[in-house]
């Protein structure tokens, strides 16, 4: 009796594990923030619990996991709607080297050591912070390279092109119709700026969902489905 109620419960958890993380959709392990990673170990703890702990009813387990659960898809949306709440809950992305300089505040920060940013930097197969124009901490620890040109490879169309710097590194300015201030700053470029180059487009800042500036200084714009 006490093996059938054992396997009773482990099938039980399993299953209502395999339902909850479809439902919470998928992202590759590397693309995990810390709050994706310690919400998926909590719920899996839950689980465990529900399925061997025979001293508290199924019933309390099943209700914890998919309370839990539902918290997630709850945080998840709010992050959808809201930026400063997807900054609160998954962080945002910090420069630690910026024109070839080591932002030491971002570091100190961020608690990297030199010899982190060293190791991080050697897993994109760079083994000299001479080559690298800007670095970004992404929100899930991978870091973002940009390296100098003269440190770029060379396609077959920049053969016979004479390389020119960069002018801006590509960062995005508008999300969702709203205008993202601390790139913009970032850039030296302004709101009026801005604005006149929307006025050049013809595009309004309401009906844009992502823009980006590109390294020559133009924009990419991804217009809102409902304005296509």
């Amino acid at each position: 009796m006490n093996l059938l109620d054992i396997l009773a419960r482990t099938t039980t958890s399993f299953v209502v594990l395999l339902i909850l993380t479809r439902l919470l959709g998928k992202k590759q392990l590397s693309q995990l923030t810390y709050f994706n990673y310690t919400t998926g170990i909590t719920i899996g703890s839950i689980a465990a619990i529900m399925a061997m702990d025979r001293s508290r009813p199924l019933s309390d387990g099943l209700t914890s996991l998919v309370f839990w659960s539902l918290l997630t898809l709850l945080v998840g949306w709010i992050s959808l709607k809201s930026a400063k709440l997807r900054i609160l809950f998954d962080g945002e992305p910090t420069i630690v080297i910026k024109k070839g300089e080591i932002l030491e505040k971002s570091l100190s920060k961020l608690q990297l050591s030199m010899d982190d940013l060293s190791m991080l930097l050697r897993n994109q197969k760079i083994f000299s912070i001479n080559e690298i124009d800007y670095a970004i901490l992404e929100p899930n620890g991978v870091l973002s390279v940009l390296k100098k040109v003269n440190h770029q490879t060379a396609s077959k169309q920049d053969v016979h092109t004479v390389i020119s710097k960069p002018k801006y590194i590509p960062s995005e300015i508008i999300v969702d119709g709203k205008i993202i201030m601390k790139n913009l700053n970032e850039l030296n470029l302004t709101p009026e700026w801005l604005n006149n180059q929307l006025t050049q487009t013809g595009i309004k800042q309401e009906d844009i969902f992502y823009a980006e500036i590109q390294s020559d200084g133009s924009l990419f714009i991804d217009k809102n489905e409902s304005n296509n």
